[in-house]
């Protein structure tokens, strides 16, 4: 005869190996998706390590030893290296330079048309809109001979101007499609009150709408600021001063004569250019993440 104890732990134990089955069919599941996220990570990931650790090597290390064998010290000569013997500072100053010119007139100019097409509904915004947008569709490569021959009959090549310019021009359509997308959300009870109580364009502007849009405004910033600092093709083409050169320009004088590279300054000049962009994309990724869901739910 089955006692009362017996009877109500039976249940008990028949629930709880279901349970496991069930958690353990879960993971069966959730595995082979597990497993390619974390190739993927592995691709991506490696690559970056691997040349961190290979700036720590000496020029023994990389002719006698495997290539993808660890440092045998982290030694810091490489970096000394970079830093007496090349122009490495300038090259950072000068991409410094082009990085503050062309955030800030994509910021201005894309916040601002956003704003007059999305809030003012003037006549044919839309088609405003499309206007700027039919601007992804236009390769950069097309322009390159153009504006090297328009530039060179101006002046502006060997100059700031000539690399800030042409990546606004491209970075617009982007930057204005995201602010159109986070200014749907903006309230049209806030941008009429503020008109019934007087308000200027320009003031709502800067006293309403640009302090309610700092989300998006770091995410556009950081964005292009990334795709600034590692641009290659405007600075390739317009650029042929050293003393202009950016730091993606300038890494080309760790090639020495018949292609002999110095591998181990190399890979210190390439950790100290992709660094920031790395410490940027870290402290401000819930930033960047918040302003490119902005407008995906209401």
């Amino acid at each position: 005869m089955m006692t009362p104890k017996t009877a109500m732990t039976t249940p008990t134990k028949t629930n709880e190996v279901s349970i496991k089955i069930k958690f353990s069919k879960a993971i069966f599941k959730k595995a082979p998706l597990s497993i390619a996220v974390l190739f993927v990570l592995i691709i991506t990931v490696y690559p970056i390590v691997w040349v961190i650790l290979s700036s720590f090597k000496n020029l023994e290390e990389f002719q006698i030893n495997n290539p993808f064998s660890l440092p045998k010290s982290f030694n810091l000569s490489n970096y000394l290296n970079v830093f007496q013997n090349s122009n490495i500072m300038v090259y950072f100053l000068n991409s410094f330079i082009v990085l503050i010119g062309v955030v800030i007139g994509i910021l201005f100019l894309s916040s601002t048309a956003a704003f007059a097409i999305e809030k003012l509904r003037f006549k044919h915004n839309n088609k405003v809109l499309l206007f700027f947008l039919l601007g992804i569709m236009v390769p950069l490569q097309i322009a390159l001979i153009p504006l090297f021959q328009i530039y060179s009959k101006l002046g502006f090549l060997n100059s700031y101007l000539s690399i800030i310019l042409p990546q606004i021009g491209f970075g617009l359509p982007i930057a204005l499609y995201l602010f159109v997308a986070f200014f749907k959300n903006i309230p049209d009870e806030i941008i009429e009150s503020a008109t019934i109580d007087g308000c200027s364009v320009y003031r709502m502007y800067f006293s309403i709408i640009l302090p309610m849009s700092k989300s998006i405004i770091v995410t556009v910033a950081t964005l292009f600021g990334v795709f600034t600092w590692n641009e290659f093709i405007f600075a390739f083409t317009f650029i042929s001063d050293p003393s202009m050169y950016t730091v993606t320009i300038g890494l080309r004088d760790f090639v020495g004569n018949y292609g002999l590279t110095d591998w181990g300054q190399t890979y210190s000049a390439i950790t100290l250019t992709v660094l920031p962009t790395y410490f940027i994309y870290f402290f401000l990724s819930k930033h960047v993440m918040k302003g490119m869901t902005a407008g995906a739910v209401k």
